[in-house]
């Protein structure tokens, strides 16, 4: 079975890949990002050595039960395993935008921007969140740097960022003599002008900040390495992995992978500390 941390010793070691130009289309920005969404997996699915299309999808239907599309998170959900957000950026300090879905510590089921297919991939209610942040800069094909970590590391608790966007939706609904009209999104109002001929999308556009500014306290970006891949999880889930994947800890000896317990401000609380686990690899 799959996981993170082996997804990561696979990036480590197949890192010289680089990332493929995606050909559909004429918009550099999703051609990269198609081109690291197959990357990752790769990766997840140990698929970077298969050349056939066939033998590739097949080992990655046995690893996947779900891969998304742009519109609707997340980007993939491991079989009986963690949901991923995979953010392509081209600058190391980029703020990663999420758009219309707001920074999640757990993927739920009754999330309203799910997909069926997504609901029904499996018999699932709660899923852990991890977001892979790619940098490949501008005219680069290659990965400069890339971030595993997980949402409860990262994000607070769904409960901050609903708090949020009811409160901004309900005070929509409150403008007078406007008809509106059930959405996912912050708000819709029909009718605006006399005529009723003109309609108002209300969409959130949901940043957060580059992981490099977020946990410059434990890890230090270094300009001058080729490439540096990093991960951030509770020690809880890291030492429940390895349990599982007793030989991983043996490959990452192999590789120089640096294995530093530390400790991280808690997203719903800073004042508090979590245990957690920096894996680090630079060349």
């Amino acid at each position: 079975m799959s996981n993170s941390l082996r997804a990561f010793f696979n990036i480590v070691t197949n890192y010289h890949s680089g990332i493929e130009n995606v050909t559909q289309g004429n918009n550099r920005a999703n051609n990269m990002g198609e081109g690291l969404e197959n990357f990752i997996k790769d990766a997840f699915a140990g698929t970077f050595a298969v050349d056939d299309l066939q033998e590739r999808l097949v080992k990655q239907s046995e690893v996947f039960s779900y891969e998304g599309n742009k519109n609707n998170p997340p980007d993939l959900i491991l079989k009986n395993g963690d949901a991923i957000e995979i953010k392509k950026i081209e600058s190391k300090n980029s703020a990663l935008a999420l758009n219309s879905s707001y920074p999640k510590a757990k993927l739920y089921v009754d999330n309203p921007m799910l997909t069926k297919a997504c609901r029904e991939c499996e018999n699932w209610q709660e899923k852990d969140m991890l977001y892979v942040i790619g940098q490949i800069p501008k005219k680069s094909k290659s990965l400069k740097s890339l971030w595993f970590i997980y949402g409860d590391c990262y994000c607070a608790s769904r409960e901050v960022y609903e708090c949020i966007r009811q409160t901004i939706s309900s005070g929509i609904m409150l403008i007078p003599d406007v008809e509106f009209t059930q959405t996912n999104e912050l708000g819709k109002v029909k009718k605006v002008d006399p005529l009723g001929i003109t309609d108002l999308r209300i969409r959130g556009m949901w940043h957060i900040e580059n992981p490099n500014k977020t946990f410059h306290y434990v890890y230090q970006y270094d300009d001058e390495s080729d490439f540096q891949c990093m991960f951030i999880v509770r020690k809880e889930k890291f030492d429940a992995i390895t349990e599982v994947d007793t030989a991983i800890l043996e490959l990452f000896e192999e590789k120089n992978i640096v294995v530093k317990n530390i400790k991280i401000k808690n997203p719903d609380n800073p004042a508090k500390l979590l245990d957690a686990v920096l894996l680090a690899y630079k060349v």
